[in-house]
């Protein structure tokens, strides 16, 4: 009896410590939690952007994701500049990639007022109202040539 104790203890502490080994995720793993973000987790998958897509609200837009975003995805939206983008786990996404890309309007705004847990990926709730929000959505949809606006200057490079 006390043997089984002590190899249940063992086995318990070895699957623990296994457990917590920082590793990157599987390309499968990554599947999944892409496709749960997409379907489960992100709301706002039928809500539609109310503020249409004119230069002016585009560029109101970007006023509003340079002011906030910009330090961890760049001026592009495609982390330039960001000296961490890669190495945060997970690592920051370029906004142009098809994984975001694919997310309706609403499910990108929703994630600007929600932020996603438990990446670095804050919320933005009451910092920005609904219409900036929207419009910070327009620009996302509307990115520049990546490196085309330079590099964040809070890491040294001159915005263009």
């Amino acid at each position: 009896m006390r043997f089984s104790k002590q190899l249940t203890l063992v086995l318990l502490t070895a699957m623990l410590l296994t457990g917590c080994r920082a590793k990157n995720p599987s390309a499968t793993e990554s599947a999944a939690v892409n496709w749960a973000k997409h379907h489960i987790t992100v709301g706002g998958k039928y809500d539609k952007n109310p503020v249409p897509a004119t230069p002016e609200n585009i560029a109101d837009g970007k006023q509003a994701f340079t002011s906030y975003c910009m330090v961890c995805h760049g001026l592009d939206g495609q982390n330039t500049g960001v000296p961490f983008a890669e190495t945060m786990s997970p690592p920051v996404p370029s906004l142009t990639s098809p994984r975001v890309q694919a997310y309706t309007d609403g499910q990108l705004k929703w994630i600007i007022e929600n932020g996603i847990y438990p990446s670095g990926m804050p919320p933005s709730k009451g910092i920005f109202n609904d219409d900036d929000m929207w419009r910070m959505v327009l620009y996302i949809r509307n990115l520049p040539k990546q490196g085309s606006l330079g590099e964040p200057s809070v890491f040294g490079g001159s915005s263009k």
